[in-house]
């Protein structure tokens, strides 16, 4: 957790609303102006407010299959829980669901629901609940992708089977999805069986559910939910307190100013930023040449340095804090041995290559020029083609580049076919390889995933079809004085509940 306290001082953030999408996002940079140590300022400020606040979209739904991304999503994650839930480190813990089987054979998951689970208005759930809204989920734009390979679903008597159509050992990392009741999965507010319920006698508040199955005491009894029309006057709202906690992107792109007792909790989130390699022009087709670029991205200098450590350094495609993370296959990097990897490669282009990035980016922009002066210094002469959105991405499609400066939010089953797989959506660099392919499967249909990920991840090291550089976090921005014992994930601001204190003014 960090802190900077500057009640007369004004702090200048960075701030975007985090996405939810399973999909490329190339708009989210700018330079980060945000202190990353703590600047202790003692100033008076106004006092503990009287009522916790969170701020919501005015008009829209809080329904968690159609919601807009970022706030109302805050909002929700209070009302309604998965079958599974992702902790710290991605790893799916039970939650509605108590247990489950795997049959490879059949290709099929049997779920068993957790006894003595309710919805906020004491109806139990059922295994009819779960189907209804898994079934909803199948066709909504956030979840679509990540049940694309269930062919059914069927509910028993307290148990839901799912069955697929292809091999997946990693589906329950994919089932978080919040489990409405049935009947109201297309309602603006539905039922859901979280902490809290959405207090239909006022549009403007959540109250402690007296029926959530957990036993948990929540921090406070009613929270109140502030509109806003957008992001800016979001902003506001938290600059002049009039709500307490905030999710947001600090490497973003609208700097706005933000004064006050001000705190901040860094969540890992499966978001991607990676070089993809032209894979068929010449000299970046030699896997030679191509481990030599990887020793000379300084991962770790350039997520301090131009990330302000709002990311964290990677070189596989996975996120280091994941138990499939192989740390120890990690290699040095430095000045040298990039210079003295170049000298000895006996194929490498004698043409500048051409880097790809996103010009509205400015993160990514300064993060390609810093990879790009580094190549060049070594000897491998490279500059950087800054494109708006739509002229980048008609590039990346037709081919028309060396290296490009990706970003792609994962899910967190951590399969990168998408990427990696001959003939994927995002493979722009033209990767096929009948090994890679099979090794991705394995890892999609292998019963020891640990095993099946970590040949994988050797393989691509020897490759180097792409270069990971890091996986960025998400920031939950809250009043000092106000909240204490946050440890916040990318799903659930609120992760963690039953640790959580809220201070309030007295009245």
């Amino acid at each position: 957790m960090k802190r900077i306290t500057a009640w007369a001082a004004v702090l200048t953030l960075t701030l975007s609303l985090l996405t939810g999408c399973a999909q490329i996002d190339e708009s989210s940079a700018d330079e980060l102006p945000f202190p990353s140590e703590e600047t202790p300022v003692e100033e008076e400020h106004s006092g503990l407010p009287a009522v916790f606040a969170l701020p919501y979209l005015e008009g829209q739904p809080l329904n968690p299959l159609t919601c807009p991304d970022g706030v109302q999503q805050t909002v929700a994650s209070l009302l309604y829980e998965g079958l599974f839930r992702l902790d710290q480190t991605f790893t799916p813990q039970p939650l509605l669901c108590a247990s489950y089987t795997y049959d490879s054979e059949t290709l099929t998951y049997k779920l068993t629901l957790r006894d003595g689970v309710v919805f906020s208005d004491g109806s139990p759930l059922t295994a009819a609940d779960v189907k209804a809204t898994l079934t909803a989920a199948r066709s909504s734009a956030r979840y679509a992708r990540r049940l694309s390979d269930v062919k059914s679903i069927s509910a028993g008597d307290g148990t839901v089977t799912l069955t697929l159509n292809r091999p997946n050992t990693g589906l329950p990392a994919l089932l978080d999805i919040p489990i409405l009741k049935s009947g109201t999965e297309k309602h603006s507010v539905p039922l859901g069986t979280g902490p809290y319920l959405y207090d239909e006698s006022s549009e403007n508040c959540l109250i402690a559910s007296q029926n959530w199955w957990r036993h948990i005491s929540q921090p406070v009894e009613r929270i109140s939910l502030t509109g806003t029309a957008d992001q800016e006057s979001m902003l506001y709202r938290f600059s002049s307190r009039d709500v307490q906690l905030i999710v947001a992107d600090l490497t973003g792109t609208d700097p706005v100013a933000v004064s006050g007792s001000v705190s901040y909790d860094d969540a890992d989130t499966t978001v991607f930023q990676y070089l993809g390699i032209n894979v068929s022009a010449k000299g970046l087709d030699d896997a030679a040449f191509r481990r030599c670029l990887s020793l000379g991205v300084s991962r770790r200098a350039l997520v301090s340095s131009l990330l302000s450590g709002h990311a964290k350094a990677a070189q596989f495609p996975v996120s280091p804090v994941s138990p499939l993370y192989p740390a120890d296959l990690e290699q040095t990097d430095s000045v040298v041995a990039f210079t003295d990897a170049l000298n000895a490669c006996e194929t490498r282009p004698s043409r500048t290559l051409r880097l790809l990035v996103n010009s509205e980016n400015s993160f990514k922009v300064s993060m390609a020029r810093q990879i790009a002066a580094a190549f060049t210094a070594a000897g491998a002469a490279t500059e950087t083609v800054e494109l708006p959105w739509e002229e980048y991405t008609a590039a990346l499609a037709a081919g028309r580049f060396d290296l490009y400066y990706g970003e792609v939010r994962l899910t967190a089953d951590w399969d990168v076919s998408s990427l990696l797989a001959t003939g994927g959506s995002l493979n722009y660099g033209g990767w096929s390889d009948p090994q890679c392919d099979q090794l991705l499967e394995g890892c999609r249909s292998g019963g020891n995933r640990e095993a099946a990920f970590r040949g994988l991840y050797r393989y691509l090291q020897s490759q180097a079809p792409i270069l990971p550089i890091c996986f960025k976090t998400v920031s939950t921005l809250y009043e000092s004085d106000v909240l204490e014992g946050l440890t916040p994930t990318a799903a659930e601001p609120f992760y963690g509940l039953e640790n959580i204190s809220i201070h309030l003014r007295a009245n």
